[in-house]
């Protein structure tokens, strides 16, 4: 049996074709156009999305034995806002998860109807990237295009009812909307009378391994498909890739390590965390999720390489750096503010501690250690929040670096695995559509077969204390520098 993980991204979709015993046969991606009508605006058309996601699984399928084909699923970009009118026609273009248009808007979910009553109703608080805000946005600058919706949708849902012909969506993308109650897995109807939606507005709610439904006979016959192939609901990105980790049940945890660094911890059970430090999330394998971002990580990195030391040589900055523990050089990686824990976009990058004596290596150790000691910030919420993880997965471009690696696990006190797959979301997509045909009686079974770890990096007792000291001192920094921020932005 062959299975389609669809991973539709800000920039390109990905199509990555998978057999029923997790190898991967063939992968295909196909860009789209980003377009930006105004500074901080982020939009596209659902329609480049549909179209490339079409020529892509012809690609996909070409030469393969299509009768095989049993089900798609998808992971998706979080947060757009797609709208319908009551001919399921796109009203406008979707408005994106890094639009930045929305700030009045979340001004007045957080401050006027309140941060704690938003949270009470939803787990979260608003941010300009959710969906909620969007709606808002709309409703007082384009009052027309409101009073026309029949259906919000969310990216990669747009994909899924043009193959099933199902409004849908799953618990986990819409998590990510502002409008949904995540610990009782519902839509939040006092969200949705904040906005001013009705229920029947919003797509029918699945676990991310459900089935949807099966593709029209349109499609199966403009693709040469079985009319009975299904569609299963898929999810969003953070947490179909963390499926796609093996990152699923009780405790897990992994960090991405790319241009944002992303901790995600996959929990039994829903927890309120204080002050919104860190995302609550329903997960793609029908439990819930912890995730906090670090928005320069790798980025930090190399900002530091490329813009400073002009150089694109990681290695050979990081071979002589050999006293892990020992630098007295502090790095803060606000380069673009911070998400987590802080929730700051003045925030900015600092070095704090050198001297006369400070060397190359010293601040490039500082900003490797920086970025852990960031990442450490979610962690230790998640383990605030009952959630026990002594080790993690770890995957990105980041995770390339060996050292890297050796100075998170012990900033974080875990074993760091490494793993045999690096297609997370396409390949976690994959393995929804193998659970949801029957392959698998559940994700965590899945993943637990197809998954394998395949290095181990253990932390040292001795260093892990003076990380621990270090990271005492790293987290005073910002409370120290925070009252500087604001009179620093223009």
């Amino acid at each position: 049996m062959l299975y389609v993980g669809v991973d539709l991204g800000t920039s390109s979709v990905k199509l990555l074709l998978m057999d029923e015993l997790g190898e991967i046969i063939k992968i295909v991606t196909r860009e789209y156009p980003i377009f930006y009508p105004k500074t901080g605006w982020s939009e596209q058309n659902p329609q480049d999305w549909f179209e490339q996601f079409i020529n892509g699984l012809e690609e996909l399928l070409a030469g393969q034995d299509k009768s095989q084909v049993e089900g798609i699923s998808f992971s998706g970009q979080m947060h757009g806002m797609v709208i319908l009118d009551d001919k399921d026609q796109v009203i406008r273009p979707a408005i994106l998860w890094n639009d930045g248009r929305t700030q009045e808007e979340c001004d007045y979910l957080n401050k006027e109807i309140g941060q704690e009553k938003v949270s009470s109703y939803t787990g979260n608080m608003a941010l300009t990237g959710f969906t909620a805000p969007k709606l808002l946005w709309v409703k007082k600058h384009e009052p027309e295009n409101f009073k026309k919706i029949s259906k919000i949708m969310l990216p990669k849902d747009y994909i899924a009812y043009k193959l099933s012909g199902v409004h849908s969506t799953d618990v986990s993308d819409a998590s990510g909307t502002l409008l949904f109650d995540v610990k009782n897995k519902t839509w939040s109807k006092e969200m949705l009378d904040i906005v001013g939606l009705r229920l029947d507005q919003m797509p029918q709610i699945f676990e991310s391994y459900e089935v949807v439904g099966k593709i029209k006979e349109s499609v199966a016959s403009l693709l040469e498909l079985r009319p009975d192939v299904k569609v299963i609901a898929g999810g969003g990105d953070q947490a179909v890739a963390s499926v796609g980790t093996g990152t699923v049940g009780h405790g897990m945890c992994n960090v991405s390590l790319g241009t944002s660094g992303v901790v995600f911890v996959a929990s039994q059970n829903y927890s309120e965390v204080e002050k919104n430090a860190l995302h609550v999330f329903a997960h793609a394998d029908g439990r819930y999720h912890f995730m906090g971002v670090t928005l320069a990580a790798a980025a930090s990195n190399e900002w530091w390489m490329k813009n400073i030391l002009l150089t694109k040589d990681y290695n050979k900055e990081q071979a002589d750096i050999k006293n892990l523990g020992d630098n007295q050089v502090y790095y803060l990686p606000y380069l673009i503010g911070e998400r987590t824990p802080h929730n700051n976009p003045n925030a900015r990058g600092a070095f704090v501690g050198m001297t006369m004596e400070t060397t190359r290596e010293e601040m490039t150790q500082a900003v490797l250690e920086g970025v852990a000691f960031s990442l450490r910030d979610s962690l230790e919420i998640a383990r605030a929040n009952n959630v026990k993880v002594d080790r993690i997965r770890i995957n990105g471009g980041g995770a390339k670096s060996q050292l890297w690696c050796k100075i998170i696990a012990n900033v974080f006190d875990v074993e760091v695995n490494k793993i045999n797959s690096e297609e997370g979301p396409a390949f976690g997509a994959a393995i929804l559509a193998a659970v949801g045909c029957g392959s698998y009686s559940s994700v965590e079974e899945a993943t637990s077969k197809l998954i394998q770890v395949t290095e181990t990096i253990k932390q040292d007792k001795e260093l892990v204390e003076k990380y621990n000291k270090k990271y005492q001192i790293y987290r005073d920094l910002y409370p120290a520098l925070k009252p500087m921020y604001d009179k620093m932005i223009l």
